[in-house]
């Protein structure tokens, strides 16, 4: 009866990837489009258009990212803004990078954290996959807030809370203090095509 017991959990334990593993992502076709939405860390600020993560991301997984990226747009211009993406582009996927604009006004946290809850609501009504960058808080010191991580559990899609951190702490790799220089956005796009491939979408 133990025994049984026992591998029963051993195998329950498993089928949850022990409690750390990726969530699945559906499979992209050769045609699927797949929606890089967010601000200036989408669009690219700090190098050229064919530099930004989303075009050499593309490249990367060899799928149409299409860079949706507003410079200084915060998460309820954002809000407003996903219905006509994604009437445009129909996505398969669509990757979310928004919150950096709203920490840098002072937008209260929960007030980021809704708004982001809502824009991934949005995209799982109409049966699109999703995935979350996390961005720094400004400070010296910083890295994504919890409400990120929170979020991509809540919602079950796979989550990239350290690569920007991380590019944003190597001078090299920076074009100024809060963006990514062409060779930081390569970092961002790897990791994202890193990703994918670990969630079984490419």
């Amino acid at each position: 009866m133990m025994r049984r017991a026992f591998i029963a959990c051993v195998c329950a334990l498993l089928i949850a990837g022990c409690g750390g593993g990726t969530p699945k992502l559906a499979k992209l076709g050769a045609n699927d489009v797949v929606l890089a939405f967010g601000d200036s860390l989408t669009y690219g600020t700090g190098a050229k258009a064919e530099e930004s993560y989303p075009a050499v991301l593309g490249t990367l997984i060899a799928r149409n990212v299409v860079r949706a990226g507003v410079p200084g747009e915060q998460t309820a211009g954002g809000l407003q803004r996903l219905p006509g993406a994604l009437d445009e582009h129909q996505p398969r996927l669509v990757i979310v990078c928004l919150g950096g604009n709203d920490m840098l006004r002072k937008q209260p946290q929960q007030n980021v954290e809704a708004n982001l809850r809502q824009i991934l609501q949005l995209i799982k009504s109409r049966g699109i996959d999703a995935m979350l960058f996390g961005v720094p808080a400004p400070g010296l010191i910083t890295s994504a807030p919890e409400f990120y991580e929170k979020l991509a559990k809540e919602f079950a899609i796979p989550y990239e809370g350290k690569i920007v951190t991380s590019v944003l702490y190597q001078p090299e790799l920076k074009s100024d203090p809060i963006h990514p220089n062409a060779g930081g956005y390569r970092k961002m796009a790897e990791a994202i095509a890193a990703l994918l491939r670990k969630a079984g979408a490419v």
